[in-house]
C-alpha cells in the first residue's frame, strides 16, 4: 500500500496546516479566504482518497465498488473546483479586487457547474489490483483537460505580470504549477500512482510558510496601517501648512490695509480703495472657512438637496457677473455659450447648482493666466426632464494624466510648489464632486498638461411651467426697517459688539449691548426686548447657561433668543436648538441670513 503511506503523510500535513491557519488570528482578505477554501478542500480530498484505498484493500465488493465509484467522482469534482480556486487566487494577487475579478468568479463558477455535470455523465473505470487502486476512462481524462485549460489561463495571467514572477508571492505558485503538471503527467502514465492530493497538500504547506502565514500577514497589515498613518500625518501636516499660508494671506491684507486706513484717515479716495481690498480679502478668508465647513457637512450627511422652482437665466446671469468680477485684470477672454432651447423654468436645487458652477469657474480662473475660459450650457430634453450639460473649458496649465484621479481628493493640490502663489484650500473640486453625486449627476474631466482643461457635468432637472412670484422675490431683497424694535446683543468681545451694531444700523433698530451673561440677564430683567442675539462661547457663564438661567428664573420669558456664534461646525445648529434657542446665526454675519432672522422675529 505505498499510495496509502504517501497519502497519510499528506493527510497529517493538511491537518497541521488547517489547525495552524484557523486557530491563529489572521487578516480577513479575499486571497486569505480563497486560501482557506483551498486547504480545507485539500484535506477533504485526501480523506476521500484514503477511504477509497482502504475500501479497495480490505472490503472490495459490488456494493463498496459503487461507493468507490461515487467517491472518485467527488474526487474529480474537487480537482475542478481546486484549480478554479487557484485561478481566482492568482488573478486576485495579480490585479486586486476589481469588477473584472467578480465577473471572472461568476463566469468560472458557471463553467464549473457545466464541467461537473459533464463529468458525472462520462464513464469512469476503476482499477483495483491487490489493493492498488487507479482510475481510467473519459471522466478523469475530461477533468485533466479542464485542469489543463485552467492552468493555461493561470500561466497567461502570470506571463502578463512577468515582472511579478520572481516576487515573494509568485515563486511558490510557480513551483506549485510545475509540480501539478508533473503530477498530472505521472498520473496519466501510471493511473495507480496517486500523488496529486499529497502534492497539493505539500504546496499548501509551502504557501503557508511563505505567503499565507497569518503571522506574516498580520505584520504586513500592521506595516500597511503604519504607512497609512504616516501618510495621513503627512497629509495633515501639508494641510496645516497650506491652511497657514492660505489663512495668513487674506489676514495679512486685512491687517495691512486696516492699519493703512488708520494712518491715512484724511485721504477719502485711498480709504475707499483700501476698504475694497479689505472686503475682498475678507471674502477670500470666509470662502476658505466655508469650504472646510461645507466638506465636513457633506461628509456628515448634514447637507440636503432642496429642490425649488427657479429661473435658469437668473442663475446663469449671476454666474457670469461673479466670474467676470473674479477675473479682475487678467488678460482672459471670457466666453459664454448657452443653448437657446434651455427651458425658462426648472425645478431643482439652484443654490447647489450655482455652487458647483462657481467652483468650476473659480478653479479655471485661478489656474489660467491668459487665453480664454469658455462657460457653455446645453440641454437634452426628454418628456418633462431637462438634462443640463454644463462645461467649463480653459487654456490654463492643464493636468497631468497621472494626477486626474487625485483631482477630487480633499485638500489635494497638484504641482503645489509650482502653484504655491495660487490661493485655495484644495476643497472646491472635492465639494463639487460630492454635490454632483448628491444630485445624481456625473462629472467628466478632459485635460492636456500645459494646454488646458475641460470639466463637463450633466445633471437632470425637472421642467416646470413657471409660477415664480416676482413680487415675493423683490420683497425678500428690499431693505427692511424696524423702527422702535429693541434688540439686545450679548457678547464678551467688544469688537464683535461693534460689528453687530454696524450690521444692524441700516435696519433702524434700537440696539443695547451687554458684555457678559450676568449683565445680559440684568438688562433683560429691567427692560423688555423684541429680540436677543446671544453669543455662546463666553468666559464664566456661557450663552447656553445664560439662556437656561433666564428660563428658570423668569417664568414669562418669551423673548426670541438667537444663538450668535462663531462655533459653526457640523451639528451646532441642532445643538443650539435643542438647548432652547429659537434660531441660530453664524459669525461672520451674512446680510441675507440676518434679514431672515429679523424678518422672522420682528416683522
Amino acid at each position: 500500500m505505498p499510495n496509502l503511506y504517501f497519502l497519510i503523510s499528506g493527510f497529517f500535513c493538511s491537518i497541521l496546516i488547517v489547525i495552524l491557519f484557523f486557530t491563529k488570528e489572521r487578516v480577513k482578505t479575499k486571497e486569505t479566504k480563497i486560501y482557506g477554501f483551498m486547504i480545507l478542500s485539500s484535506l477533504i480530498d485526501i480523506i476521500l482518497v484514503m477511504v477509497e484505498l482502504l475500501i479497495c484493500y480490505f472490503n472490495y465488493t459490488e456494493f463498496t465498488k459503487m461507493i468507490v465509484h461515487i467517491l472518485n467522482k467527488i474526487d474529480l469534482i474537487h480537482y475542478i473546483l481546486w484549480v478554479n480556486l487557484l485561478l481566482l487566487y492568482i488573478y486576485f494577487i495579480s490585479f486586486g479586487g476589481t469588477k473584472k475579478y467578480d465577473k471572472l468568479k461568476t463566469y468560472t463558477l458557471s463553467l464549473d457547474i457545466l464541467f461537473i455535470l459533464i463529468e458525472f455523465l462520462l464513464p469512469l473505470n476503476i482499477i483495483n489490483t491487490d489493493g492498488t487502486m487507479g482510475i481510467t476512462g473519459a471522466a478523469p481524462t475530461f477533468v485533466y483537460l479542464v485542469a489543463l485549460i485552467y492552468l493555461i489561463v493561470i500561466i497567461l495571467i502570470m506571463i502578463k505580470n512577468i515582472k511579478k514572477i520572481f516576487t515573494k508571492k509568485y515563486i511558490p505558485l510557480t513551483v506549485l504549477i510545475a509540480f501539478m503538471i508533473v503530477a498530472a503527467f505521472v498520473r496519466a502514465v501510471n493511473p495507480t500512482l496517486i500523488i496529486i492530493p499529497s502534492i497539493i497538500a505539500y504546496i499548501n504547506l509551502i504557501m503557508f510558510n511563505t505567503i499565507e502565514n497569518p503571522d506574516v500577514k498580520m505584520i504586513e497589515e500592521l506595516n500597511m496601517a503604519r504607512d497609512r498613518a504616516d501618510k495621513a500625518n503627512q497629509a495633515k501636516t501639508e494641510f496645516l501648512s497650506n491652511m497657514s499660508h492660505e489663512i495668513r494671506t487674506p489676514l495679512n491684507a486685512i491687517v495691512g490695509f486696516s492699519n493703512s486706513l488708520i494712518e491715512d484717515s484724511n485721504d477719502k479716495e485711498k480709504i475707499t480703495e483700501d476698504a475694497k481690498y479689505i472686503v475682498k480679502a475678507s471674502q477670500n478668508l470666509l470662502e476658505l472657512v466655508n469650504g472646510i465647513l461645507d466638506i465636513s457637512k457633506i461628509e456628515a450627511g448634514k447637507i440636503e438637496i432642496i429642490n425649488t422652482e427657479y429661473e435658469i437665466s437668473e442663475v446663469l446671469d449671476n454666474l457670469i457677473a461673479l466670474s467676470k468680477a473674479r477675473l479682475g485684470e487678467k488678460p482672459i477672454e471670457f466666453r459664454t455659450s448657452f443653448d437657446e432651447s434651455l427651458p425658462k423654468y426648472l425645478y431643482g436645487d439652484a443654490s447647489r447648482l450655482k455652487q458647483i458652477c462657481i467652483n468650476l469657474l473659480t478653479n479655471s480662473i485661478k489656474y489660467t493666466k491668459e487665453g480664454f475660459i469658455e462657460f457653455k450650457v446645453s440641454s437634452v430634453i426628454k418628456d418633462d426632464i431637462c438634462r443640463l450639460i454644463i462645461s467649463v473649458e480653459d487654456s490654463g496649465i492643464g493636468i497631468k494624466n497621472e494626477d486626474i484621479d487625485k483631482l477630487f481628493e480633499k485638500f489635494g493640490r497638484l504641482d503645489l510648489e509650482k502653484n504655491i502663489s495660487i490661493e485655495g484650500s484644495g476643497l472646491g473640486l472635492a465639494i463639487t464632486k460630492k454635490l454632483v453625486n448628491m444630485m445624481n449627476g456625473k462629472i467628466v474631466v478632459q485635460s492636456e498638461y500645459g494646454i488646458g482643461s475641460k470639466f463637463t457635468i450633466s445633471i437632470d432637472q425637472k421642467i416646470t411651467k413657471g409660477n415664480l412670484n416676482k413680487n415675493d422675490h423683490k420683497e425678500q431683497i428690499e431693505v427692511l426697517e424696524f423702527p422702535n424694535k429693541k434688540i439686545l446683543i450679548i457678547d464678551d468681545n467688544k469688537l464683535n459688539l461693534k460689528v453687530a451694531e454696524k450690521v444692524l444700523q441700516p435696519f433702524k433698530v434700537i440696539i443695547t449691548t451687554a458684555s457678559s451673561g450676568d449683565e445680559g440677564i440684568e438688562k433683560i430683567i429691567n427692560e423688555n426686548f423684541d429680540l436677543v442675539l446671544l453669543d455662546d462661547m463666553m468666559p464664566g457663564k456661557t450663552g447656553t447657561d445664560t439662556l437656561k438661567e433666564l428660563k428658570e428664573n423668569l417664568a414669562d420669558y418669551k423673548t426670541p433668543t438667537v444663538a450668535l456664534t462663531a462655533n459653526a461646525i457640523v451639528g451646532m445648529k441642532e445643538k443650539y436648538l435643542a438647548a432652547g434657542f429659537d434660531d441660530y446665526i453664524a459669525k461672520p454675519i451674512e446680510k441675507e441670513e440676518l434679514k431672515r432672522i429679523l424678518n422672522k422675529y420682528l416683522k
